[in-house]
């Protein structure tokens, strides 16, 4: 898992600069439509629109615009359709590459990806192509700061956690998709604050990159979280340290 570890991290980063493009809004405001059509507009009986909700409240968005986009999900306020769709792929070097969406007009959203891949010496593939290499997981992060290692380590594991994983100053607990809701659940009886919360696609292996290849799939990574419609990417690489540092 050291490839999504250093990928996470770059996202992490980046994530501070989309938010002040408003990226981070409108994706999240997205999510909390879809999941309120799928499931209701009621967050306690709509775990992925509470995790929406969550997510939103930690980048400090508005409430009224919380509301708004459940209203529109529920088909009390008008709004526009989106539906979903996971695009696979390739990048440099036979990098595997996911991307979960949420668009309004497909046709469009797949010609602007194919776009993105090609001129990043990528290419999209058929849907099947990769997912094989990803396991669904929930992820959740914790700043070290904020909690002793060995406490959290027994909470976890005892509420369903597969493993803690140290990153930086983040602890990274990862689950299977279906215990995710507990852990979050007992984090915060115990007081526990995440500052992030998701289900991912964690890469079973991950294939080591460098040079030329590494700065190729990192625009291309890039590139695609750029996009409106991309919601999250995934991809099963590894980044020397020094390459990493070009990308600074």
């Amino acid at each position: 898992m050291s490839g999504h570890s250093k990928w996470s991290s770059i996202k992490y980063k980046k994530a501070a600069v989309d938010a002040k493009r408003g990226k981070v809004f409108t994706r999240i405001i997205k999510e909390i439509t879809v999941a309120a059509r799928i499931g209701g507009g009621d967050p306690a009986s709509n775990p992925r629109l509470r995790t929406a909700v969550q997510s939103a409240k930690s980048v400090n968005m508005p409430q009224d615009n919380i509301e708004r986009a459940i209203k529109k999900g529920t088909g009390e306020l008008p709004g526009v359709h989106y539906e979903e769709h996971t695009y696979e792929g390739y990048g440099a070097a036979g990098v595997a590459i996911m991307a979960d969406v949420l668009t309004d007009n497909k046709n469009r959203t797949v010609a602007e990806l194919r776009k993105i891949f090609s001129k990043n010496n990528g290419n999209m593939a058929e849907s099947g192509c990769v997912n094989w290499m990803f396991h669904k997981k929930g992820l959740i992060f914790v700043d070290s700061d904020k909690v002793d290692e060995d406490k959290l380590m027994s909470i976890v594991i005892d509420a369903g956690a597969e493993d803690i994983k140290t990153e930086d100053k983040t602890l990274e607990i990862v689950t299977a998709a279906e215990d995710f809701e507990n852990v979050k659940n007992v984090l915060s009886k115990n007081k526990i604050e995440f500052s992030m919360a998701e289900i991912s696609m964690i890469p079973e292996t991950t294939l080591k990159v460098e040079g030329k290849d590494a700065q190729q799939v990192i625009k291309l990574m890039e590139e695609l979280d750029d996009h409106d419609d991309i919601q999250k990417t995934y991809a099963n690489f590894d980044i020397a340290e020094k390459d990493l540092a070009k990308t600074g």
